[in-house]
């Protein structure tokens, strides 16, 4: 954010900051379950009708004009989530 701060002042628009590596809103919720070792069961519902289709960001902006790129992969984003909420409740 900071860096986006500092760019040129003419360069306006909206800079995704995602990781463009691809998976389904399942795989997510499967890893998740097994991650915390949840009981929960995950309900299929019809999407709504501005759903998209595909979520992978486009990061090249972010690369391009703020030099970044996302370092830590999925699983160990969601494992150091699921720890440190673990911390905050236990």
């Amino acid at each position: 954010m900071i860096r986006m701060m500092y760019t040129d002042h003419s360069f306006t628009g909206t800079v995704n900051i995602g990781n463009p590596g691809e998976f389904s809103m399942l795989e997510l919720a499967e890893k998740i379950l097994k991650l915390t070792n949840s009981q929960s069961k995950i309900i299929h519902l019809p999407l709504p009708q501005d759903d998209p289709l595909q979520r992978k960001p486009d990061i090249v902006l972010a690369s391009k004009i703020l030099l970044w790129n996302p370092e830590i992969k999925l699983e160990e984003g969601l494992t150091k989530t699921t720890e440190y909420f673990n911390k905050l409740i236990c």
